[in-house]
C-alpha cells in the first residue's frame, strides 16, 4: 500500500507547549503515524540558513545570492528605473536585502518599513518597486539605491530572533485513507486560518489560540502551522531541515534506487522551471506541477522523466502516467 509522507513545524510564533501537544494529538487522533519530532532553534536556523534554503526563491534573491549573480531582466529595470541594469551594478548601487540592512545599520522592520514605502503607489499610481517574476521584486528604497526583495528580511526574523524556533513532526498515512490534497485542505486547513475547515489544525489553533498562549490572534502570514505541498516538496524539506539522507528517505529511497543524483536532487529542492506534458503554457515551477499530488503519482511524474541538469538551463519534462514512464524508461534511465 503506498503510503505519504510530509514535514510538518508548529511557526515560531505558535511555538508553545500546548500548541506542541495539540497538533501531535490531532495527528494521532486522526490516523496519522509520527514518525519523529523535535525542535530546531533561532541559532541552529541561522547558521545553517534553513529558512533561506526553505524559502529558496524569494530568499536567494534576498540573503543568499548577490546582485550580480541575479537573472535580472534588464529591459524592465531600466524601464521601471530610468537607468541601464549594468551601470547600475558597475556603480555599486545594487544590494541583497541581507547587505543593504546592513550597510544602512537597519533592522529587519526598519528594512520592510522602508520597503513599503517604496511599494506605496502615489495619486498616480506609480511606486518605486517593479516585479521581475514570482518572488523577485526590486526596489528604490533610496535615491539611487536598489534592493532586491527587501521584504524577505522581517520573514526571516521571525525565524532566527533570539528565543525563536520551530517545532517538527514527520508524518505519515496510507494514500487510500487521505489523498494529499485532502490532508493540506481537511486535516491542516486552508492559509488563511478563518476559512479553514472548523476540524482543521489551523483553525483550531485559531479558535483556541489565548488558551495555547500564543502572543496574538492568527493570521494569514502567522497561520500556526506549515506542511509540506507534495511529497517532493516533503523530500526536499526534510533534506534541508533534518538533514536527512537520501538513501534512508521514505521518498528519497526510491530516487536513489532509479539512478537520480544527489545533484539533481539539489537541483529538485531549488524548484526549478519544468516543461510539463499537461501543462497549458508549456512550463511550470517543479514543485507546483506536483502541488497536491500523492507519492505515487508523484513518482510515477519524476521517474524516470527528463532530468533536469544542475548546470544547465533548468528545464525538464515530466512524464506523467505510468504508461509513459514505463515506455521510456530505458531510454531516459540511460541518459542520466
Amino acid at each position: 500500500m503506498a503510503t505519504n509522507s510530509a514535514f510538518v513545524f508548529i511557526k515560531p510564533h505558535a511555538v508553545t507547549e500546548k500548541t506542541i501537544n495539540l497538533v501531535r494529538e490531532h495527528f494521532i487522533a486522526n490516523g496519522f503515524t509520527v514518525d519523529s519530532e523535535g525542535q530546531i532553534d533561532a541559532k541552529e536556523i541561522e547558521s545553517k540558513k534553513l529558512i533561506d534554503q526553505h524559502y529558496y526563491a524569494i530568499a536567494s534573491k534576498a540573503t543568499l545570492l548577490k546582485p550580480d549573480q541575479l537573472n535580472v531582466p534588464g529591459d524592465k529595470f531600466e524601464a521601471k528605473f530610468g537607468l541601464p541594469w549594468k551601470q547600475a551594478l558597475k556603480e555599486g548601487k545594487c544590494y541583497n536585502a541581507l547587505d543593504a540592512a546592513e550597510k544602512l545599520g537597519l533592522t529587519s522592520s526598519e528594512l520592510n518599513s522602508i520597503w513599503a514605502q517604496a511599494k506605496k503607489k502615489d495619486a498616480k499610481g506609480n511606486n518605486n518597486l517593479v516585479k521581475f517574476g514570482g518572488g523577485f521584486y526590486c526596489g528604490e528604497i533610496k535615491p539611487g539605491m536598489y534592493v532586491f526583495n527587501g521584504f524577505f528580511m522581517s520573514m526571516r526574523e521571525k525565524y532566527v530572533k533570539e528565543g525563536a524556533g520551530i517545532y517538527y513532526f514527520t508524518v505519515t498515512w496510507p494514500e487510500a485513507k487521505y489523498s494529499w490534497a485532502d490532508f493540506r485542505g481537511e486535516i491542516l486547513g486552508a492559509t488563511d486560518p478563518e476559512t479553514a475547515p472548523s476540524k482543521s489544525i489551523r483553525n483550531i489553533i485559531l479558535q483556541r489560540w489565548e488558551e495555547l498562549g500564543l502572543p496574538g490572534k492568527p493570521n494569514i502570514g502567522d497561520n500556526g502551522v506549515h506542511a509540506s505541498a507534495s511529497p517532493l516538496e516533503a523530500f526536499c524539506e526534510r533534506r534541508n531541515w533534518l538533514g536527512a539522507k537520501s538513501s534512508e528517505d521514505s521518498f528519497g529511497k526510491e530516487l536513489v534506487a532509479c539512478g537520480i543524483t544527489e545533484e539533481t536532487m539539489d537541483n529538485w529542492g531549488l524548484d526549478p522551471q519544468v516543461a510539463c506534458l499537461r501543462s497549458d503554457d508549456g512550463k511550470s515551477s517543479l514543485w507546483d506541477s506536483l502541488e497536491d499530488k500523492d507519492t505515487s503519482v508523484c513518482l510515477d511524474a519524476l521517474l524516470p522523466g527528463m532530468v533536469p541538469s544542475a548546470k544547465g538551463d533548468n528545464t525538464m519534462t515530466l512524464a506523467v502516467g505510468a504508461g509513459v514512464v514505463g515506455l521510456i524508461a530505458g531510454y531516459l534511465l540511460a541518459k542520466m
